[in-house]
């Protein structure tokens, strides 16, 4: 058997990172990654730029049943450490939407920065390795692979969620937590478009690549982001962000004219023009093409001049609390990340290892933390990467 110090199984960024800095310390570090290439969902995430992390990040932009498990990461390695490293390795970056990081020319800067630190630290890196069985031994693990056997005193596992499954996501990280007894919560593609029912779709498809400021709300929780209408239904940031708050059978609210009192502006516009027509007037707070659909879809044709109050009332409602139920979503397939996965409680928020497995060390995109868009989740990456990383 090939003995190390410690294996990290999965090449994206949270195990990059926790290669490098357990390396750094001294540790033999062999990485094993299953496909071709390493850092796949870096190389195609925000565009080809890579949002690689938030400056305004805190405990409040991620969801998991215990608000609190991801602060001590957070605190001990923050964006301003990450953007430091960027820093160090000249890379260029721009600030796109407030607080959000992105590299001017590519994410495969910021994953070169990651194979760079790997290399100067020592760390030994395999692809194309199926990992078969993870087994306890009297002195760490036993790891029978595609390339043979080995083993190490710790070994992390940084194999991600089940999202974007032909990036190389697999459900790996669950089945090791479930061999070794550790809960796993239920999960769910989240950051994901929403599918929407036949009859609201026909009426929606000419729309498709229509863009609108919005303020969706749904179970509480709201953001003011733009919509995209699509092919399949609904995206763009204010969707995705909502996503990970919805539930199937759940009614989401929009509101197409944050910030505007549609009521009281409609019944100006009926004193100032009262031969416009509505969809006329709606068209100064959105798209002729947005305004004449959603008029068409709901049977607005009047003018504003014979419109009583409760008629603009109505249409007011229309357009500030546009209510919308989703008959699905894109799935895995399109999802940014994967809501829910093992259970915090059965992982130390100091080092990440299994309270029930000495030795063995979650990170990453696999466990019951779920950051919101825009960098979010990979400051979590490289915060519990680091983390491991210490302590391996």
């Amino acid at each position: 058997m090939s003995e190390r110090d410690v294996i990290i199984i999965g090449g994206g960024a949270s195990g990059l990172m926790c290669a490098a800095i357990a390396a750094y310390r001294g540790r033999r570090v062999l990485l094993l990654e299953h496909t071709k290439k390493i850092g796949r969902k870096i190389l195609m995430s925000g565009g080809g730029r890579c949002n690689f992390t938030h400056l305004h990040n805190t405990a409040a932009n991620f969801l998991s049943d215990n608000p609190h498990f991801c602060k001590s990461a957070l605190s001990r390695f923050g964006a301003a450490d990450f953007v430091e490293l960027v820093d160090r390795h000249g890379i260029e970056y721009h600030e796109k939407t407030p607080g959000q990081l992105f590299c001017n020319e590519s994410s495969k800067e910021i994953l070169q920065l990651l194979l760079t630190e790997c290399e100067w630290a020592g760390v030994e890196i395999m692809t194309e390795t199926q990992v078969f069985e993870v087994k306890p031994t009297t002195s760490g693990y036993a790891l029978r692979t595609s390339r043979g056997q080995f083993v190490a005193e710790s070994v992390v596992i940084a194999t991600g969620g089940l999202s974007i499954p032909n990036g190389g996501a697999t459900g790996f990280a669950y089945q090791i937590a479930e061999q070794f007894g550790l809960n796993v919560t239920p999960r769910q593609a989240a950051l994901v478009p929403f599918t929407l029912q036949p009859d609201l779709l026909e009426h929606l498809k000419p729309l498709a690549g229509v863009s609108q400021p919005v303020r969706v709300s749904c179970n509480g929780v709201s953001f003011n982001e733009n919509l995209l209408f699509t092919h399949r239904g609904l995206s763009g940031p204010a969707i995705l962000q909502i996503s990970s708050y919805w539930r199937g059978g759940d009614a989401v609210e929009i509101d197409l004219v944050p910030g505007t009192d549609l009521e009281h502006w409609l019944r100006q516009q009926r004193d100032e023009r009262p031969k416009a027509e509505v969809r006329t007037l709606m068209a100064q707070h959105m798209t002729k093409r947005l305004a004449q659909t959603l008029c068409d879809l709901w049977q607005i044709h009047d003018e504003i001049g014979q419109c009583r109050n409760a008629r603009i009332a109505e249409i007011a409602e229309r357009f500030n609390r546009w209510q919308v139920k989703p008959s699905g979503t894109e799935g895995y397939r399109t999802a940014e990340v994967t809501l829910g996965g093992i259970d915090t409680a059965e992982v130390s928020q100091k080092t990440f290892a299994a309270n029930k497995a000495p030795g063995l060390y979650f990170i990453g995109e696999c466990l019951d933390v779920t950051g919101h868009l825009g960098g979010h989740n990979f400051q979590w990456a490289w915060a519990s990467g680091y983390c491991a990383g210490q302590h391996v």
